[in-house]
């Protein structure tokens, strides 16, 4: 019985992208595969409207490999991370186990961490890169990563700015020049509609330079290495999904013809009534006016039993998520990204509203 997933992740995935990955395989050093992997680059860069300065990758892997190409790539000596939820604190830990320095800006679990708190933590001088992450699913919280690239830019122009978009990339509105970031990630599993094994990576000419300076980048980690290795022959250094990319090439053909902004829209619009279900019945998570478009992270004022819950979803043929780490059963989060859309979502709430016996 297959349950349909409205969980941060991994998401639901169409019929039509499963079989895309039934297709024959090709060889990787082919000029098949090069012809299939600059296609999808090209698409990338159309999608987030990516002036020449940025480079897109994608990686066979999960998206937390980015955590250690930042590690091993972008910091030099010392990172700031902003830490306000079980993966921006991740994010952190992993620079630290590449052997880097790192001091946490630690900010209250459900509160977004804003420009002025950055501020006074990059005037010490003694970061060369800040990591935070954009959509934090632990809480639900979208941190103002606009607000923040458009500050550094301004005070602090040699620190590397390293986003995490995990969980928003493609359902969240992202131009990473307008951003003003030097890398920015994600994973296929997420808003891209995809089964997990692929992370896309966005990287400036400046992320670049900056890796150059760096050294013990290892191999699956160096960033030029796979920047390089694509401008010279169109491929990836190491052996990639062919499977998963076929689904991934046919991804951004949709997405292309939905356009980035009505992708946004569909995505707002779900978060939008979520939210408004969640307050009317219980309560946010996250700090108002910092809401994630992807996430909902809502506050179990009335006690229910989420596990009992998801088991009499999952006689509905629907599953959602409790709450993370120590969290659990104090939230629940409903994930509304990928190829969900208002109706679903009406749907999904309607059958939680009759298990609870909510009403209207």
């Amino acid at each position: 019985m297959h349950k349909r997933l409205l969980i941060p992740g991994p998401t639901e995935v169409s019929a039509e992208m499963l079989r895309e990955q039934s297709r024959f395989l090709i060889g990787h050093r082919a000029k098949e595969f090069s012809e299939l992997y600059t296609g999808i680059i090209e698409k990338l860069n159309r999608f987030f409207q990516l002036p020449n300065s940025y480079k897109p990758t994608v990686i066979t892997s999960s998206g937390t490999l980015w955590f250690d190409i930042v590690g091993r790539s972008i910091v030099k000596e010392k990172a700031l991370a902003c830490a306000n939820g079980a993966f921006s604190e991740r994010f952190g830990k992993a620079i630290q186990d590449c052997g880097k320095k790192v001091d946490f800006l630690e900010v209250e679990w459900g509160k977004a961490v804003k420009p002025d708190m950055i501020a006074d933590k990059l005037g010490s001088g003694e970061y060369d890169t800040l990591t935070i992450c954009h959509n934090e699913t632990s809480t639900g919280v979208r941190n103002p990563i606009y607000e923040i690239g458009k500050m550094m830019r301004r005070d602090y122009p040699n620190v590397m700015l390293a986003i995490d978009s995990i969980s928003g990339m493609v359902g969240d509105k992202l131009l990473p020049s307008e951003i003003g970031c030097d890398v920015i990630f994600a994973s296929t599993q997420k808003c891209f509609a995809l089964p997990p094994g692929l992370a896309v990576g966005l990287a400036s000419d400046r992320a670049l330079e900056r890796a150059r300076e760096v050294p013990n980048r290892g191999m699956y980690t160096d960033l030029v290495y796979v920047c390089d290795y694509y401008e010279r022959k169109h491929q990836t250094p190491s052996t990639p999904n062919i499977s998963l990319l076929y689904a991934l090439d046919k991804r951004m053909d949709l997405l292309l013809e939905e356009t980035p902004e009505g992708v946004y829209q569909r995505h707002k619009a779900m978060a939008e009534y979520t939210q408004k279900w969640a307050k009317r019945h219980f309560a946010l998570f996250a700090e108002p006016g910092y809401e994630s478009v992807t996430v909902t992270c809502v506050k179990n004022t009335l006690g229910k039993s989420v596990k009992e819950l998801n088991e009499k979803l999952a006689e509905r043929h629907f599953m959602i998520s409790d709450g993370y780490g120590k969290l659990a059963e104090q939230t629940f989060r409903i994930g509304h990204m990928g190829e969900w859309d208002l109706g679903g979502i009406k749907e999904v709430l309607w059958h939680i509203d009759d298990i609870w016996g909510l009403g209207k």
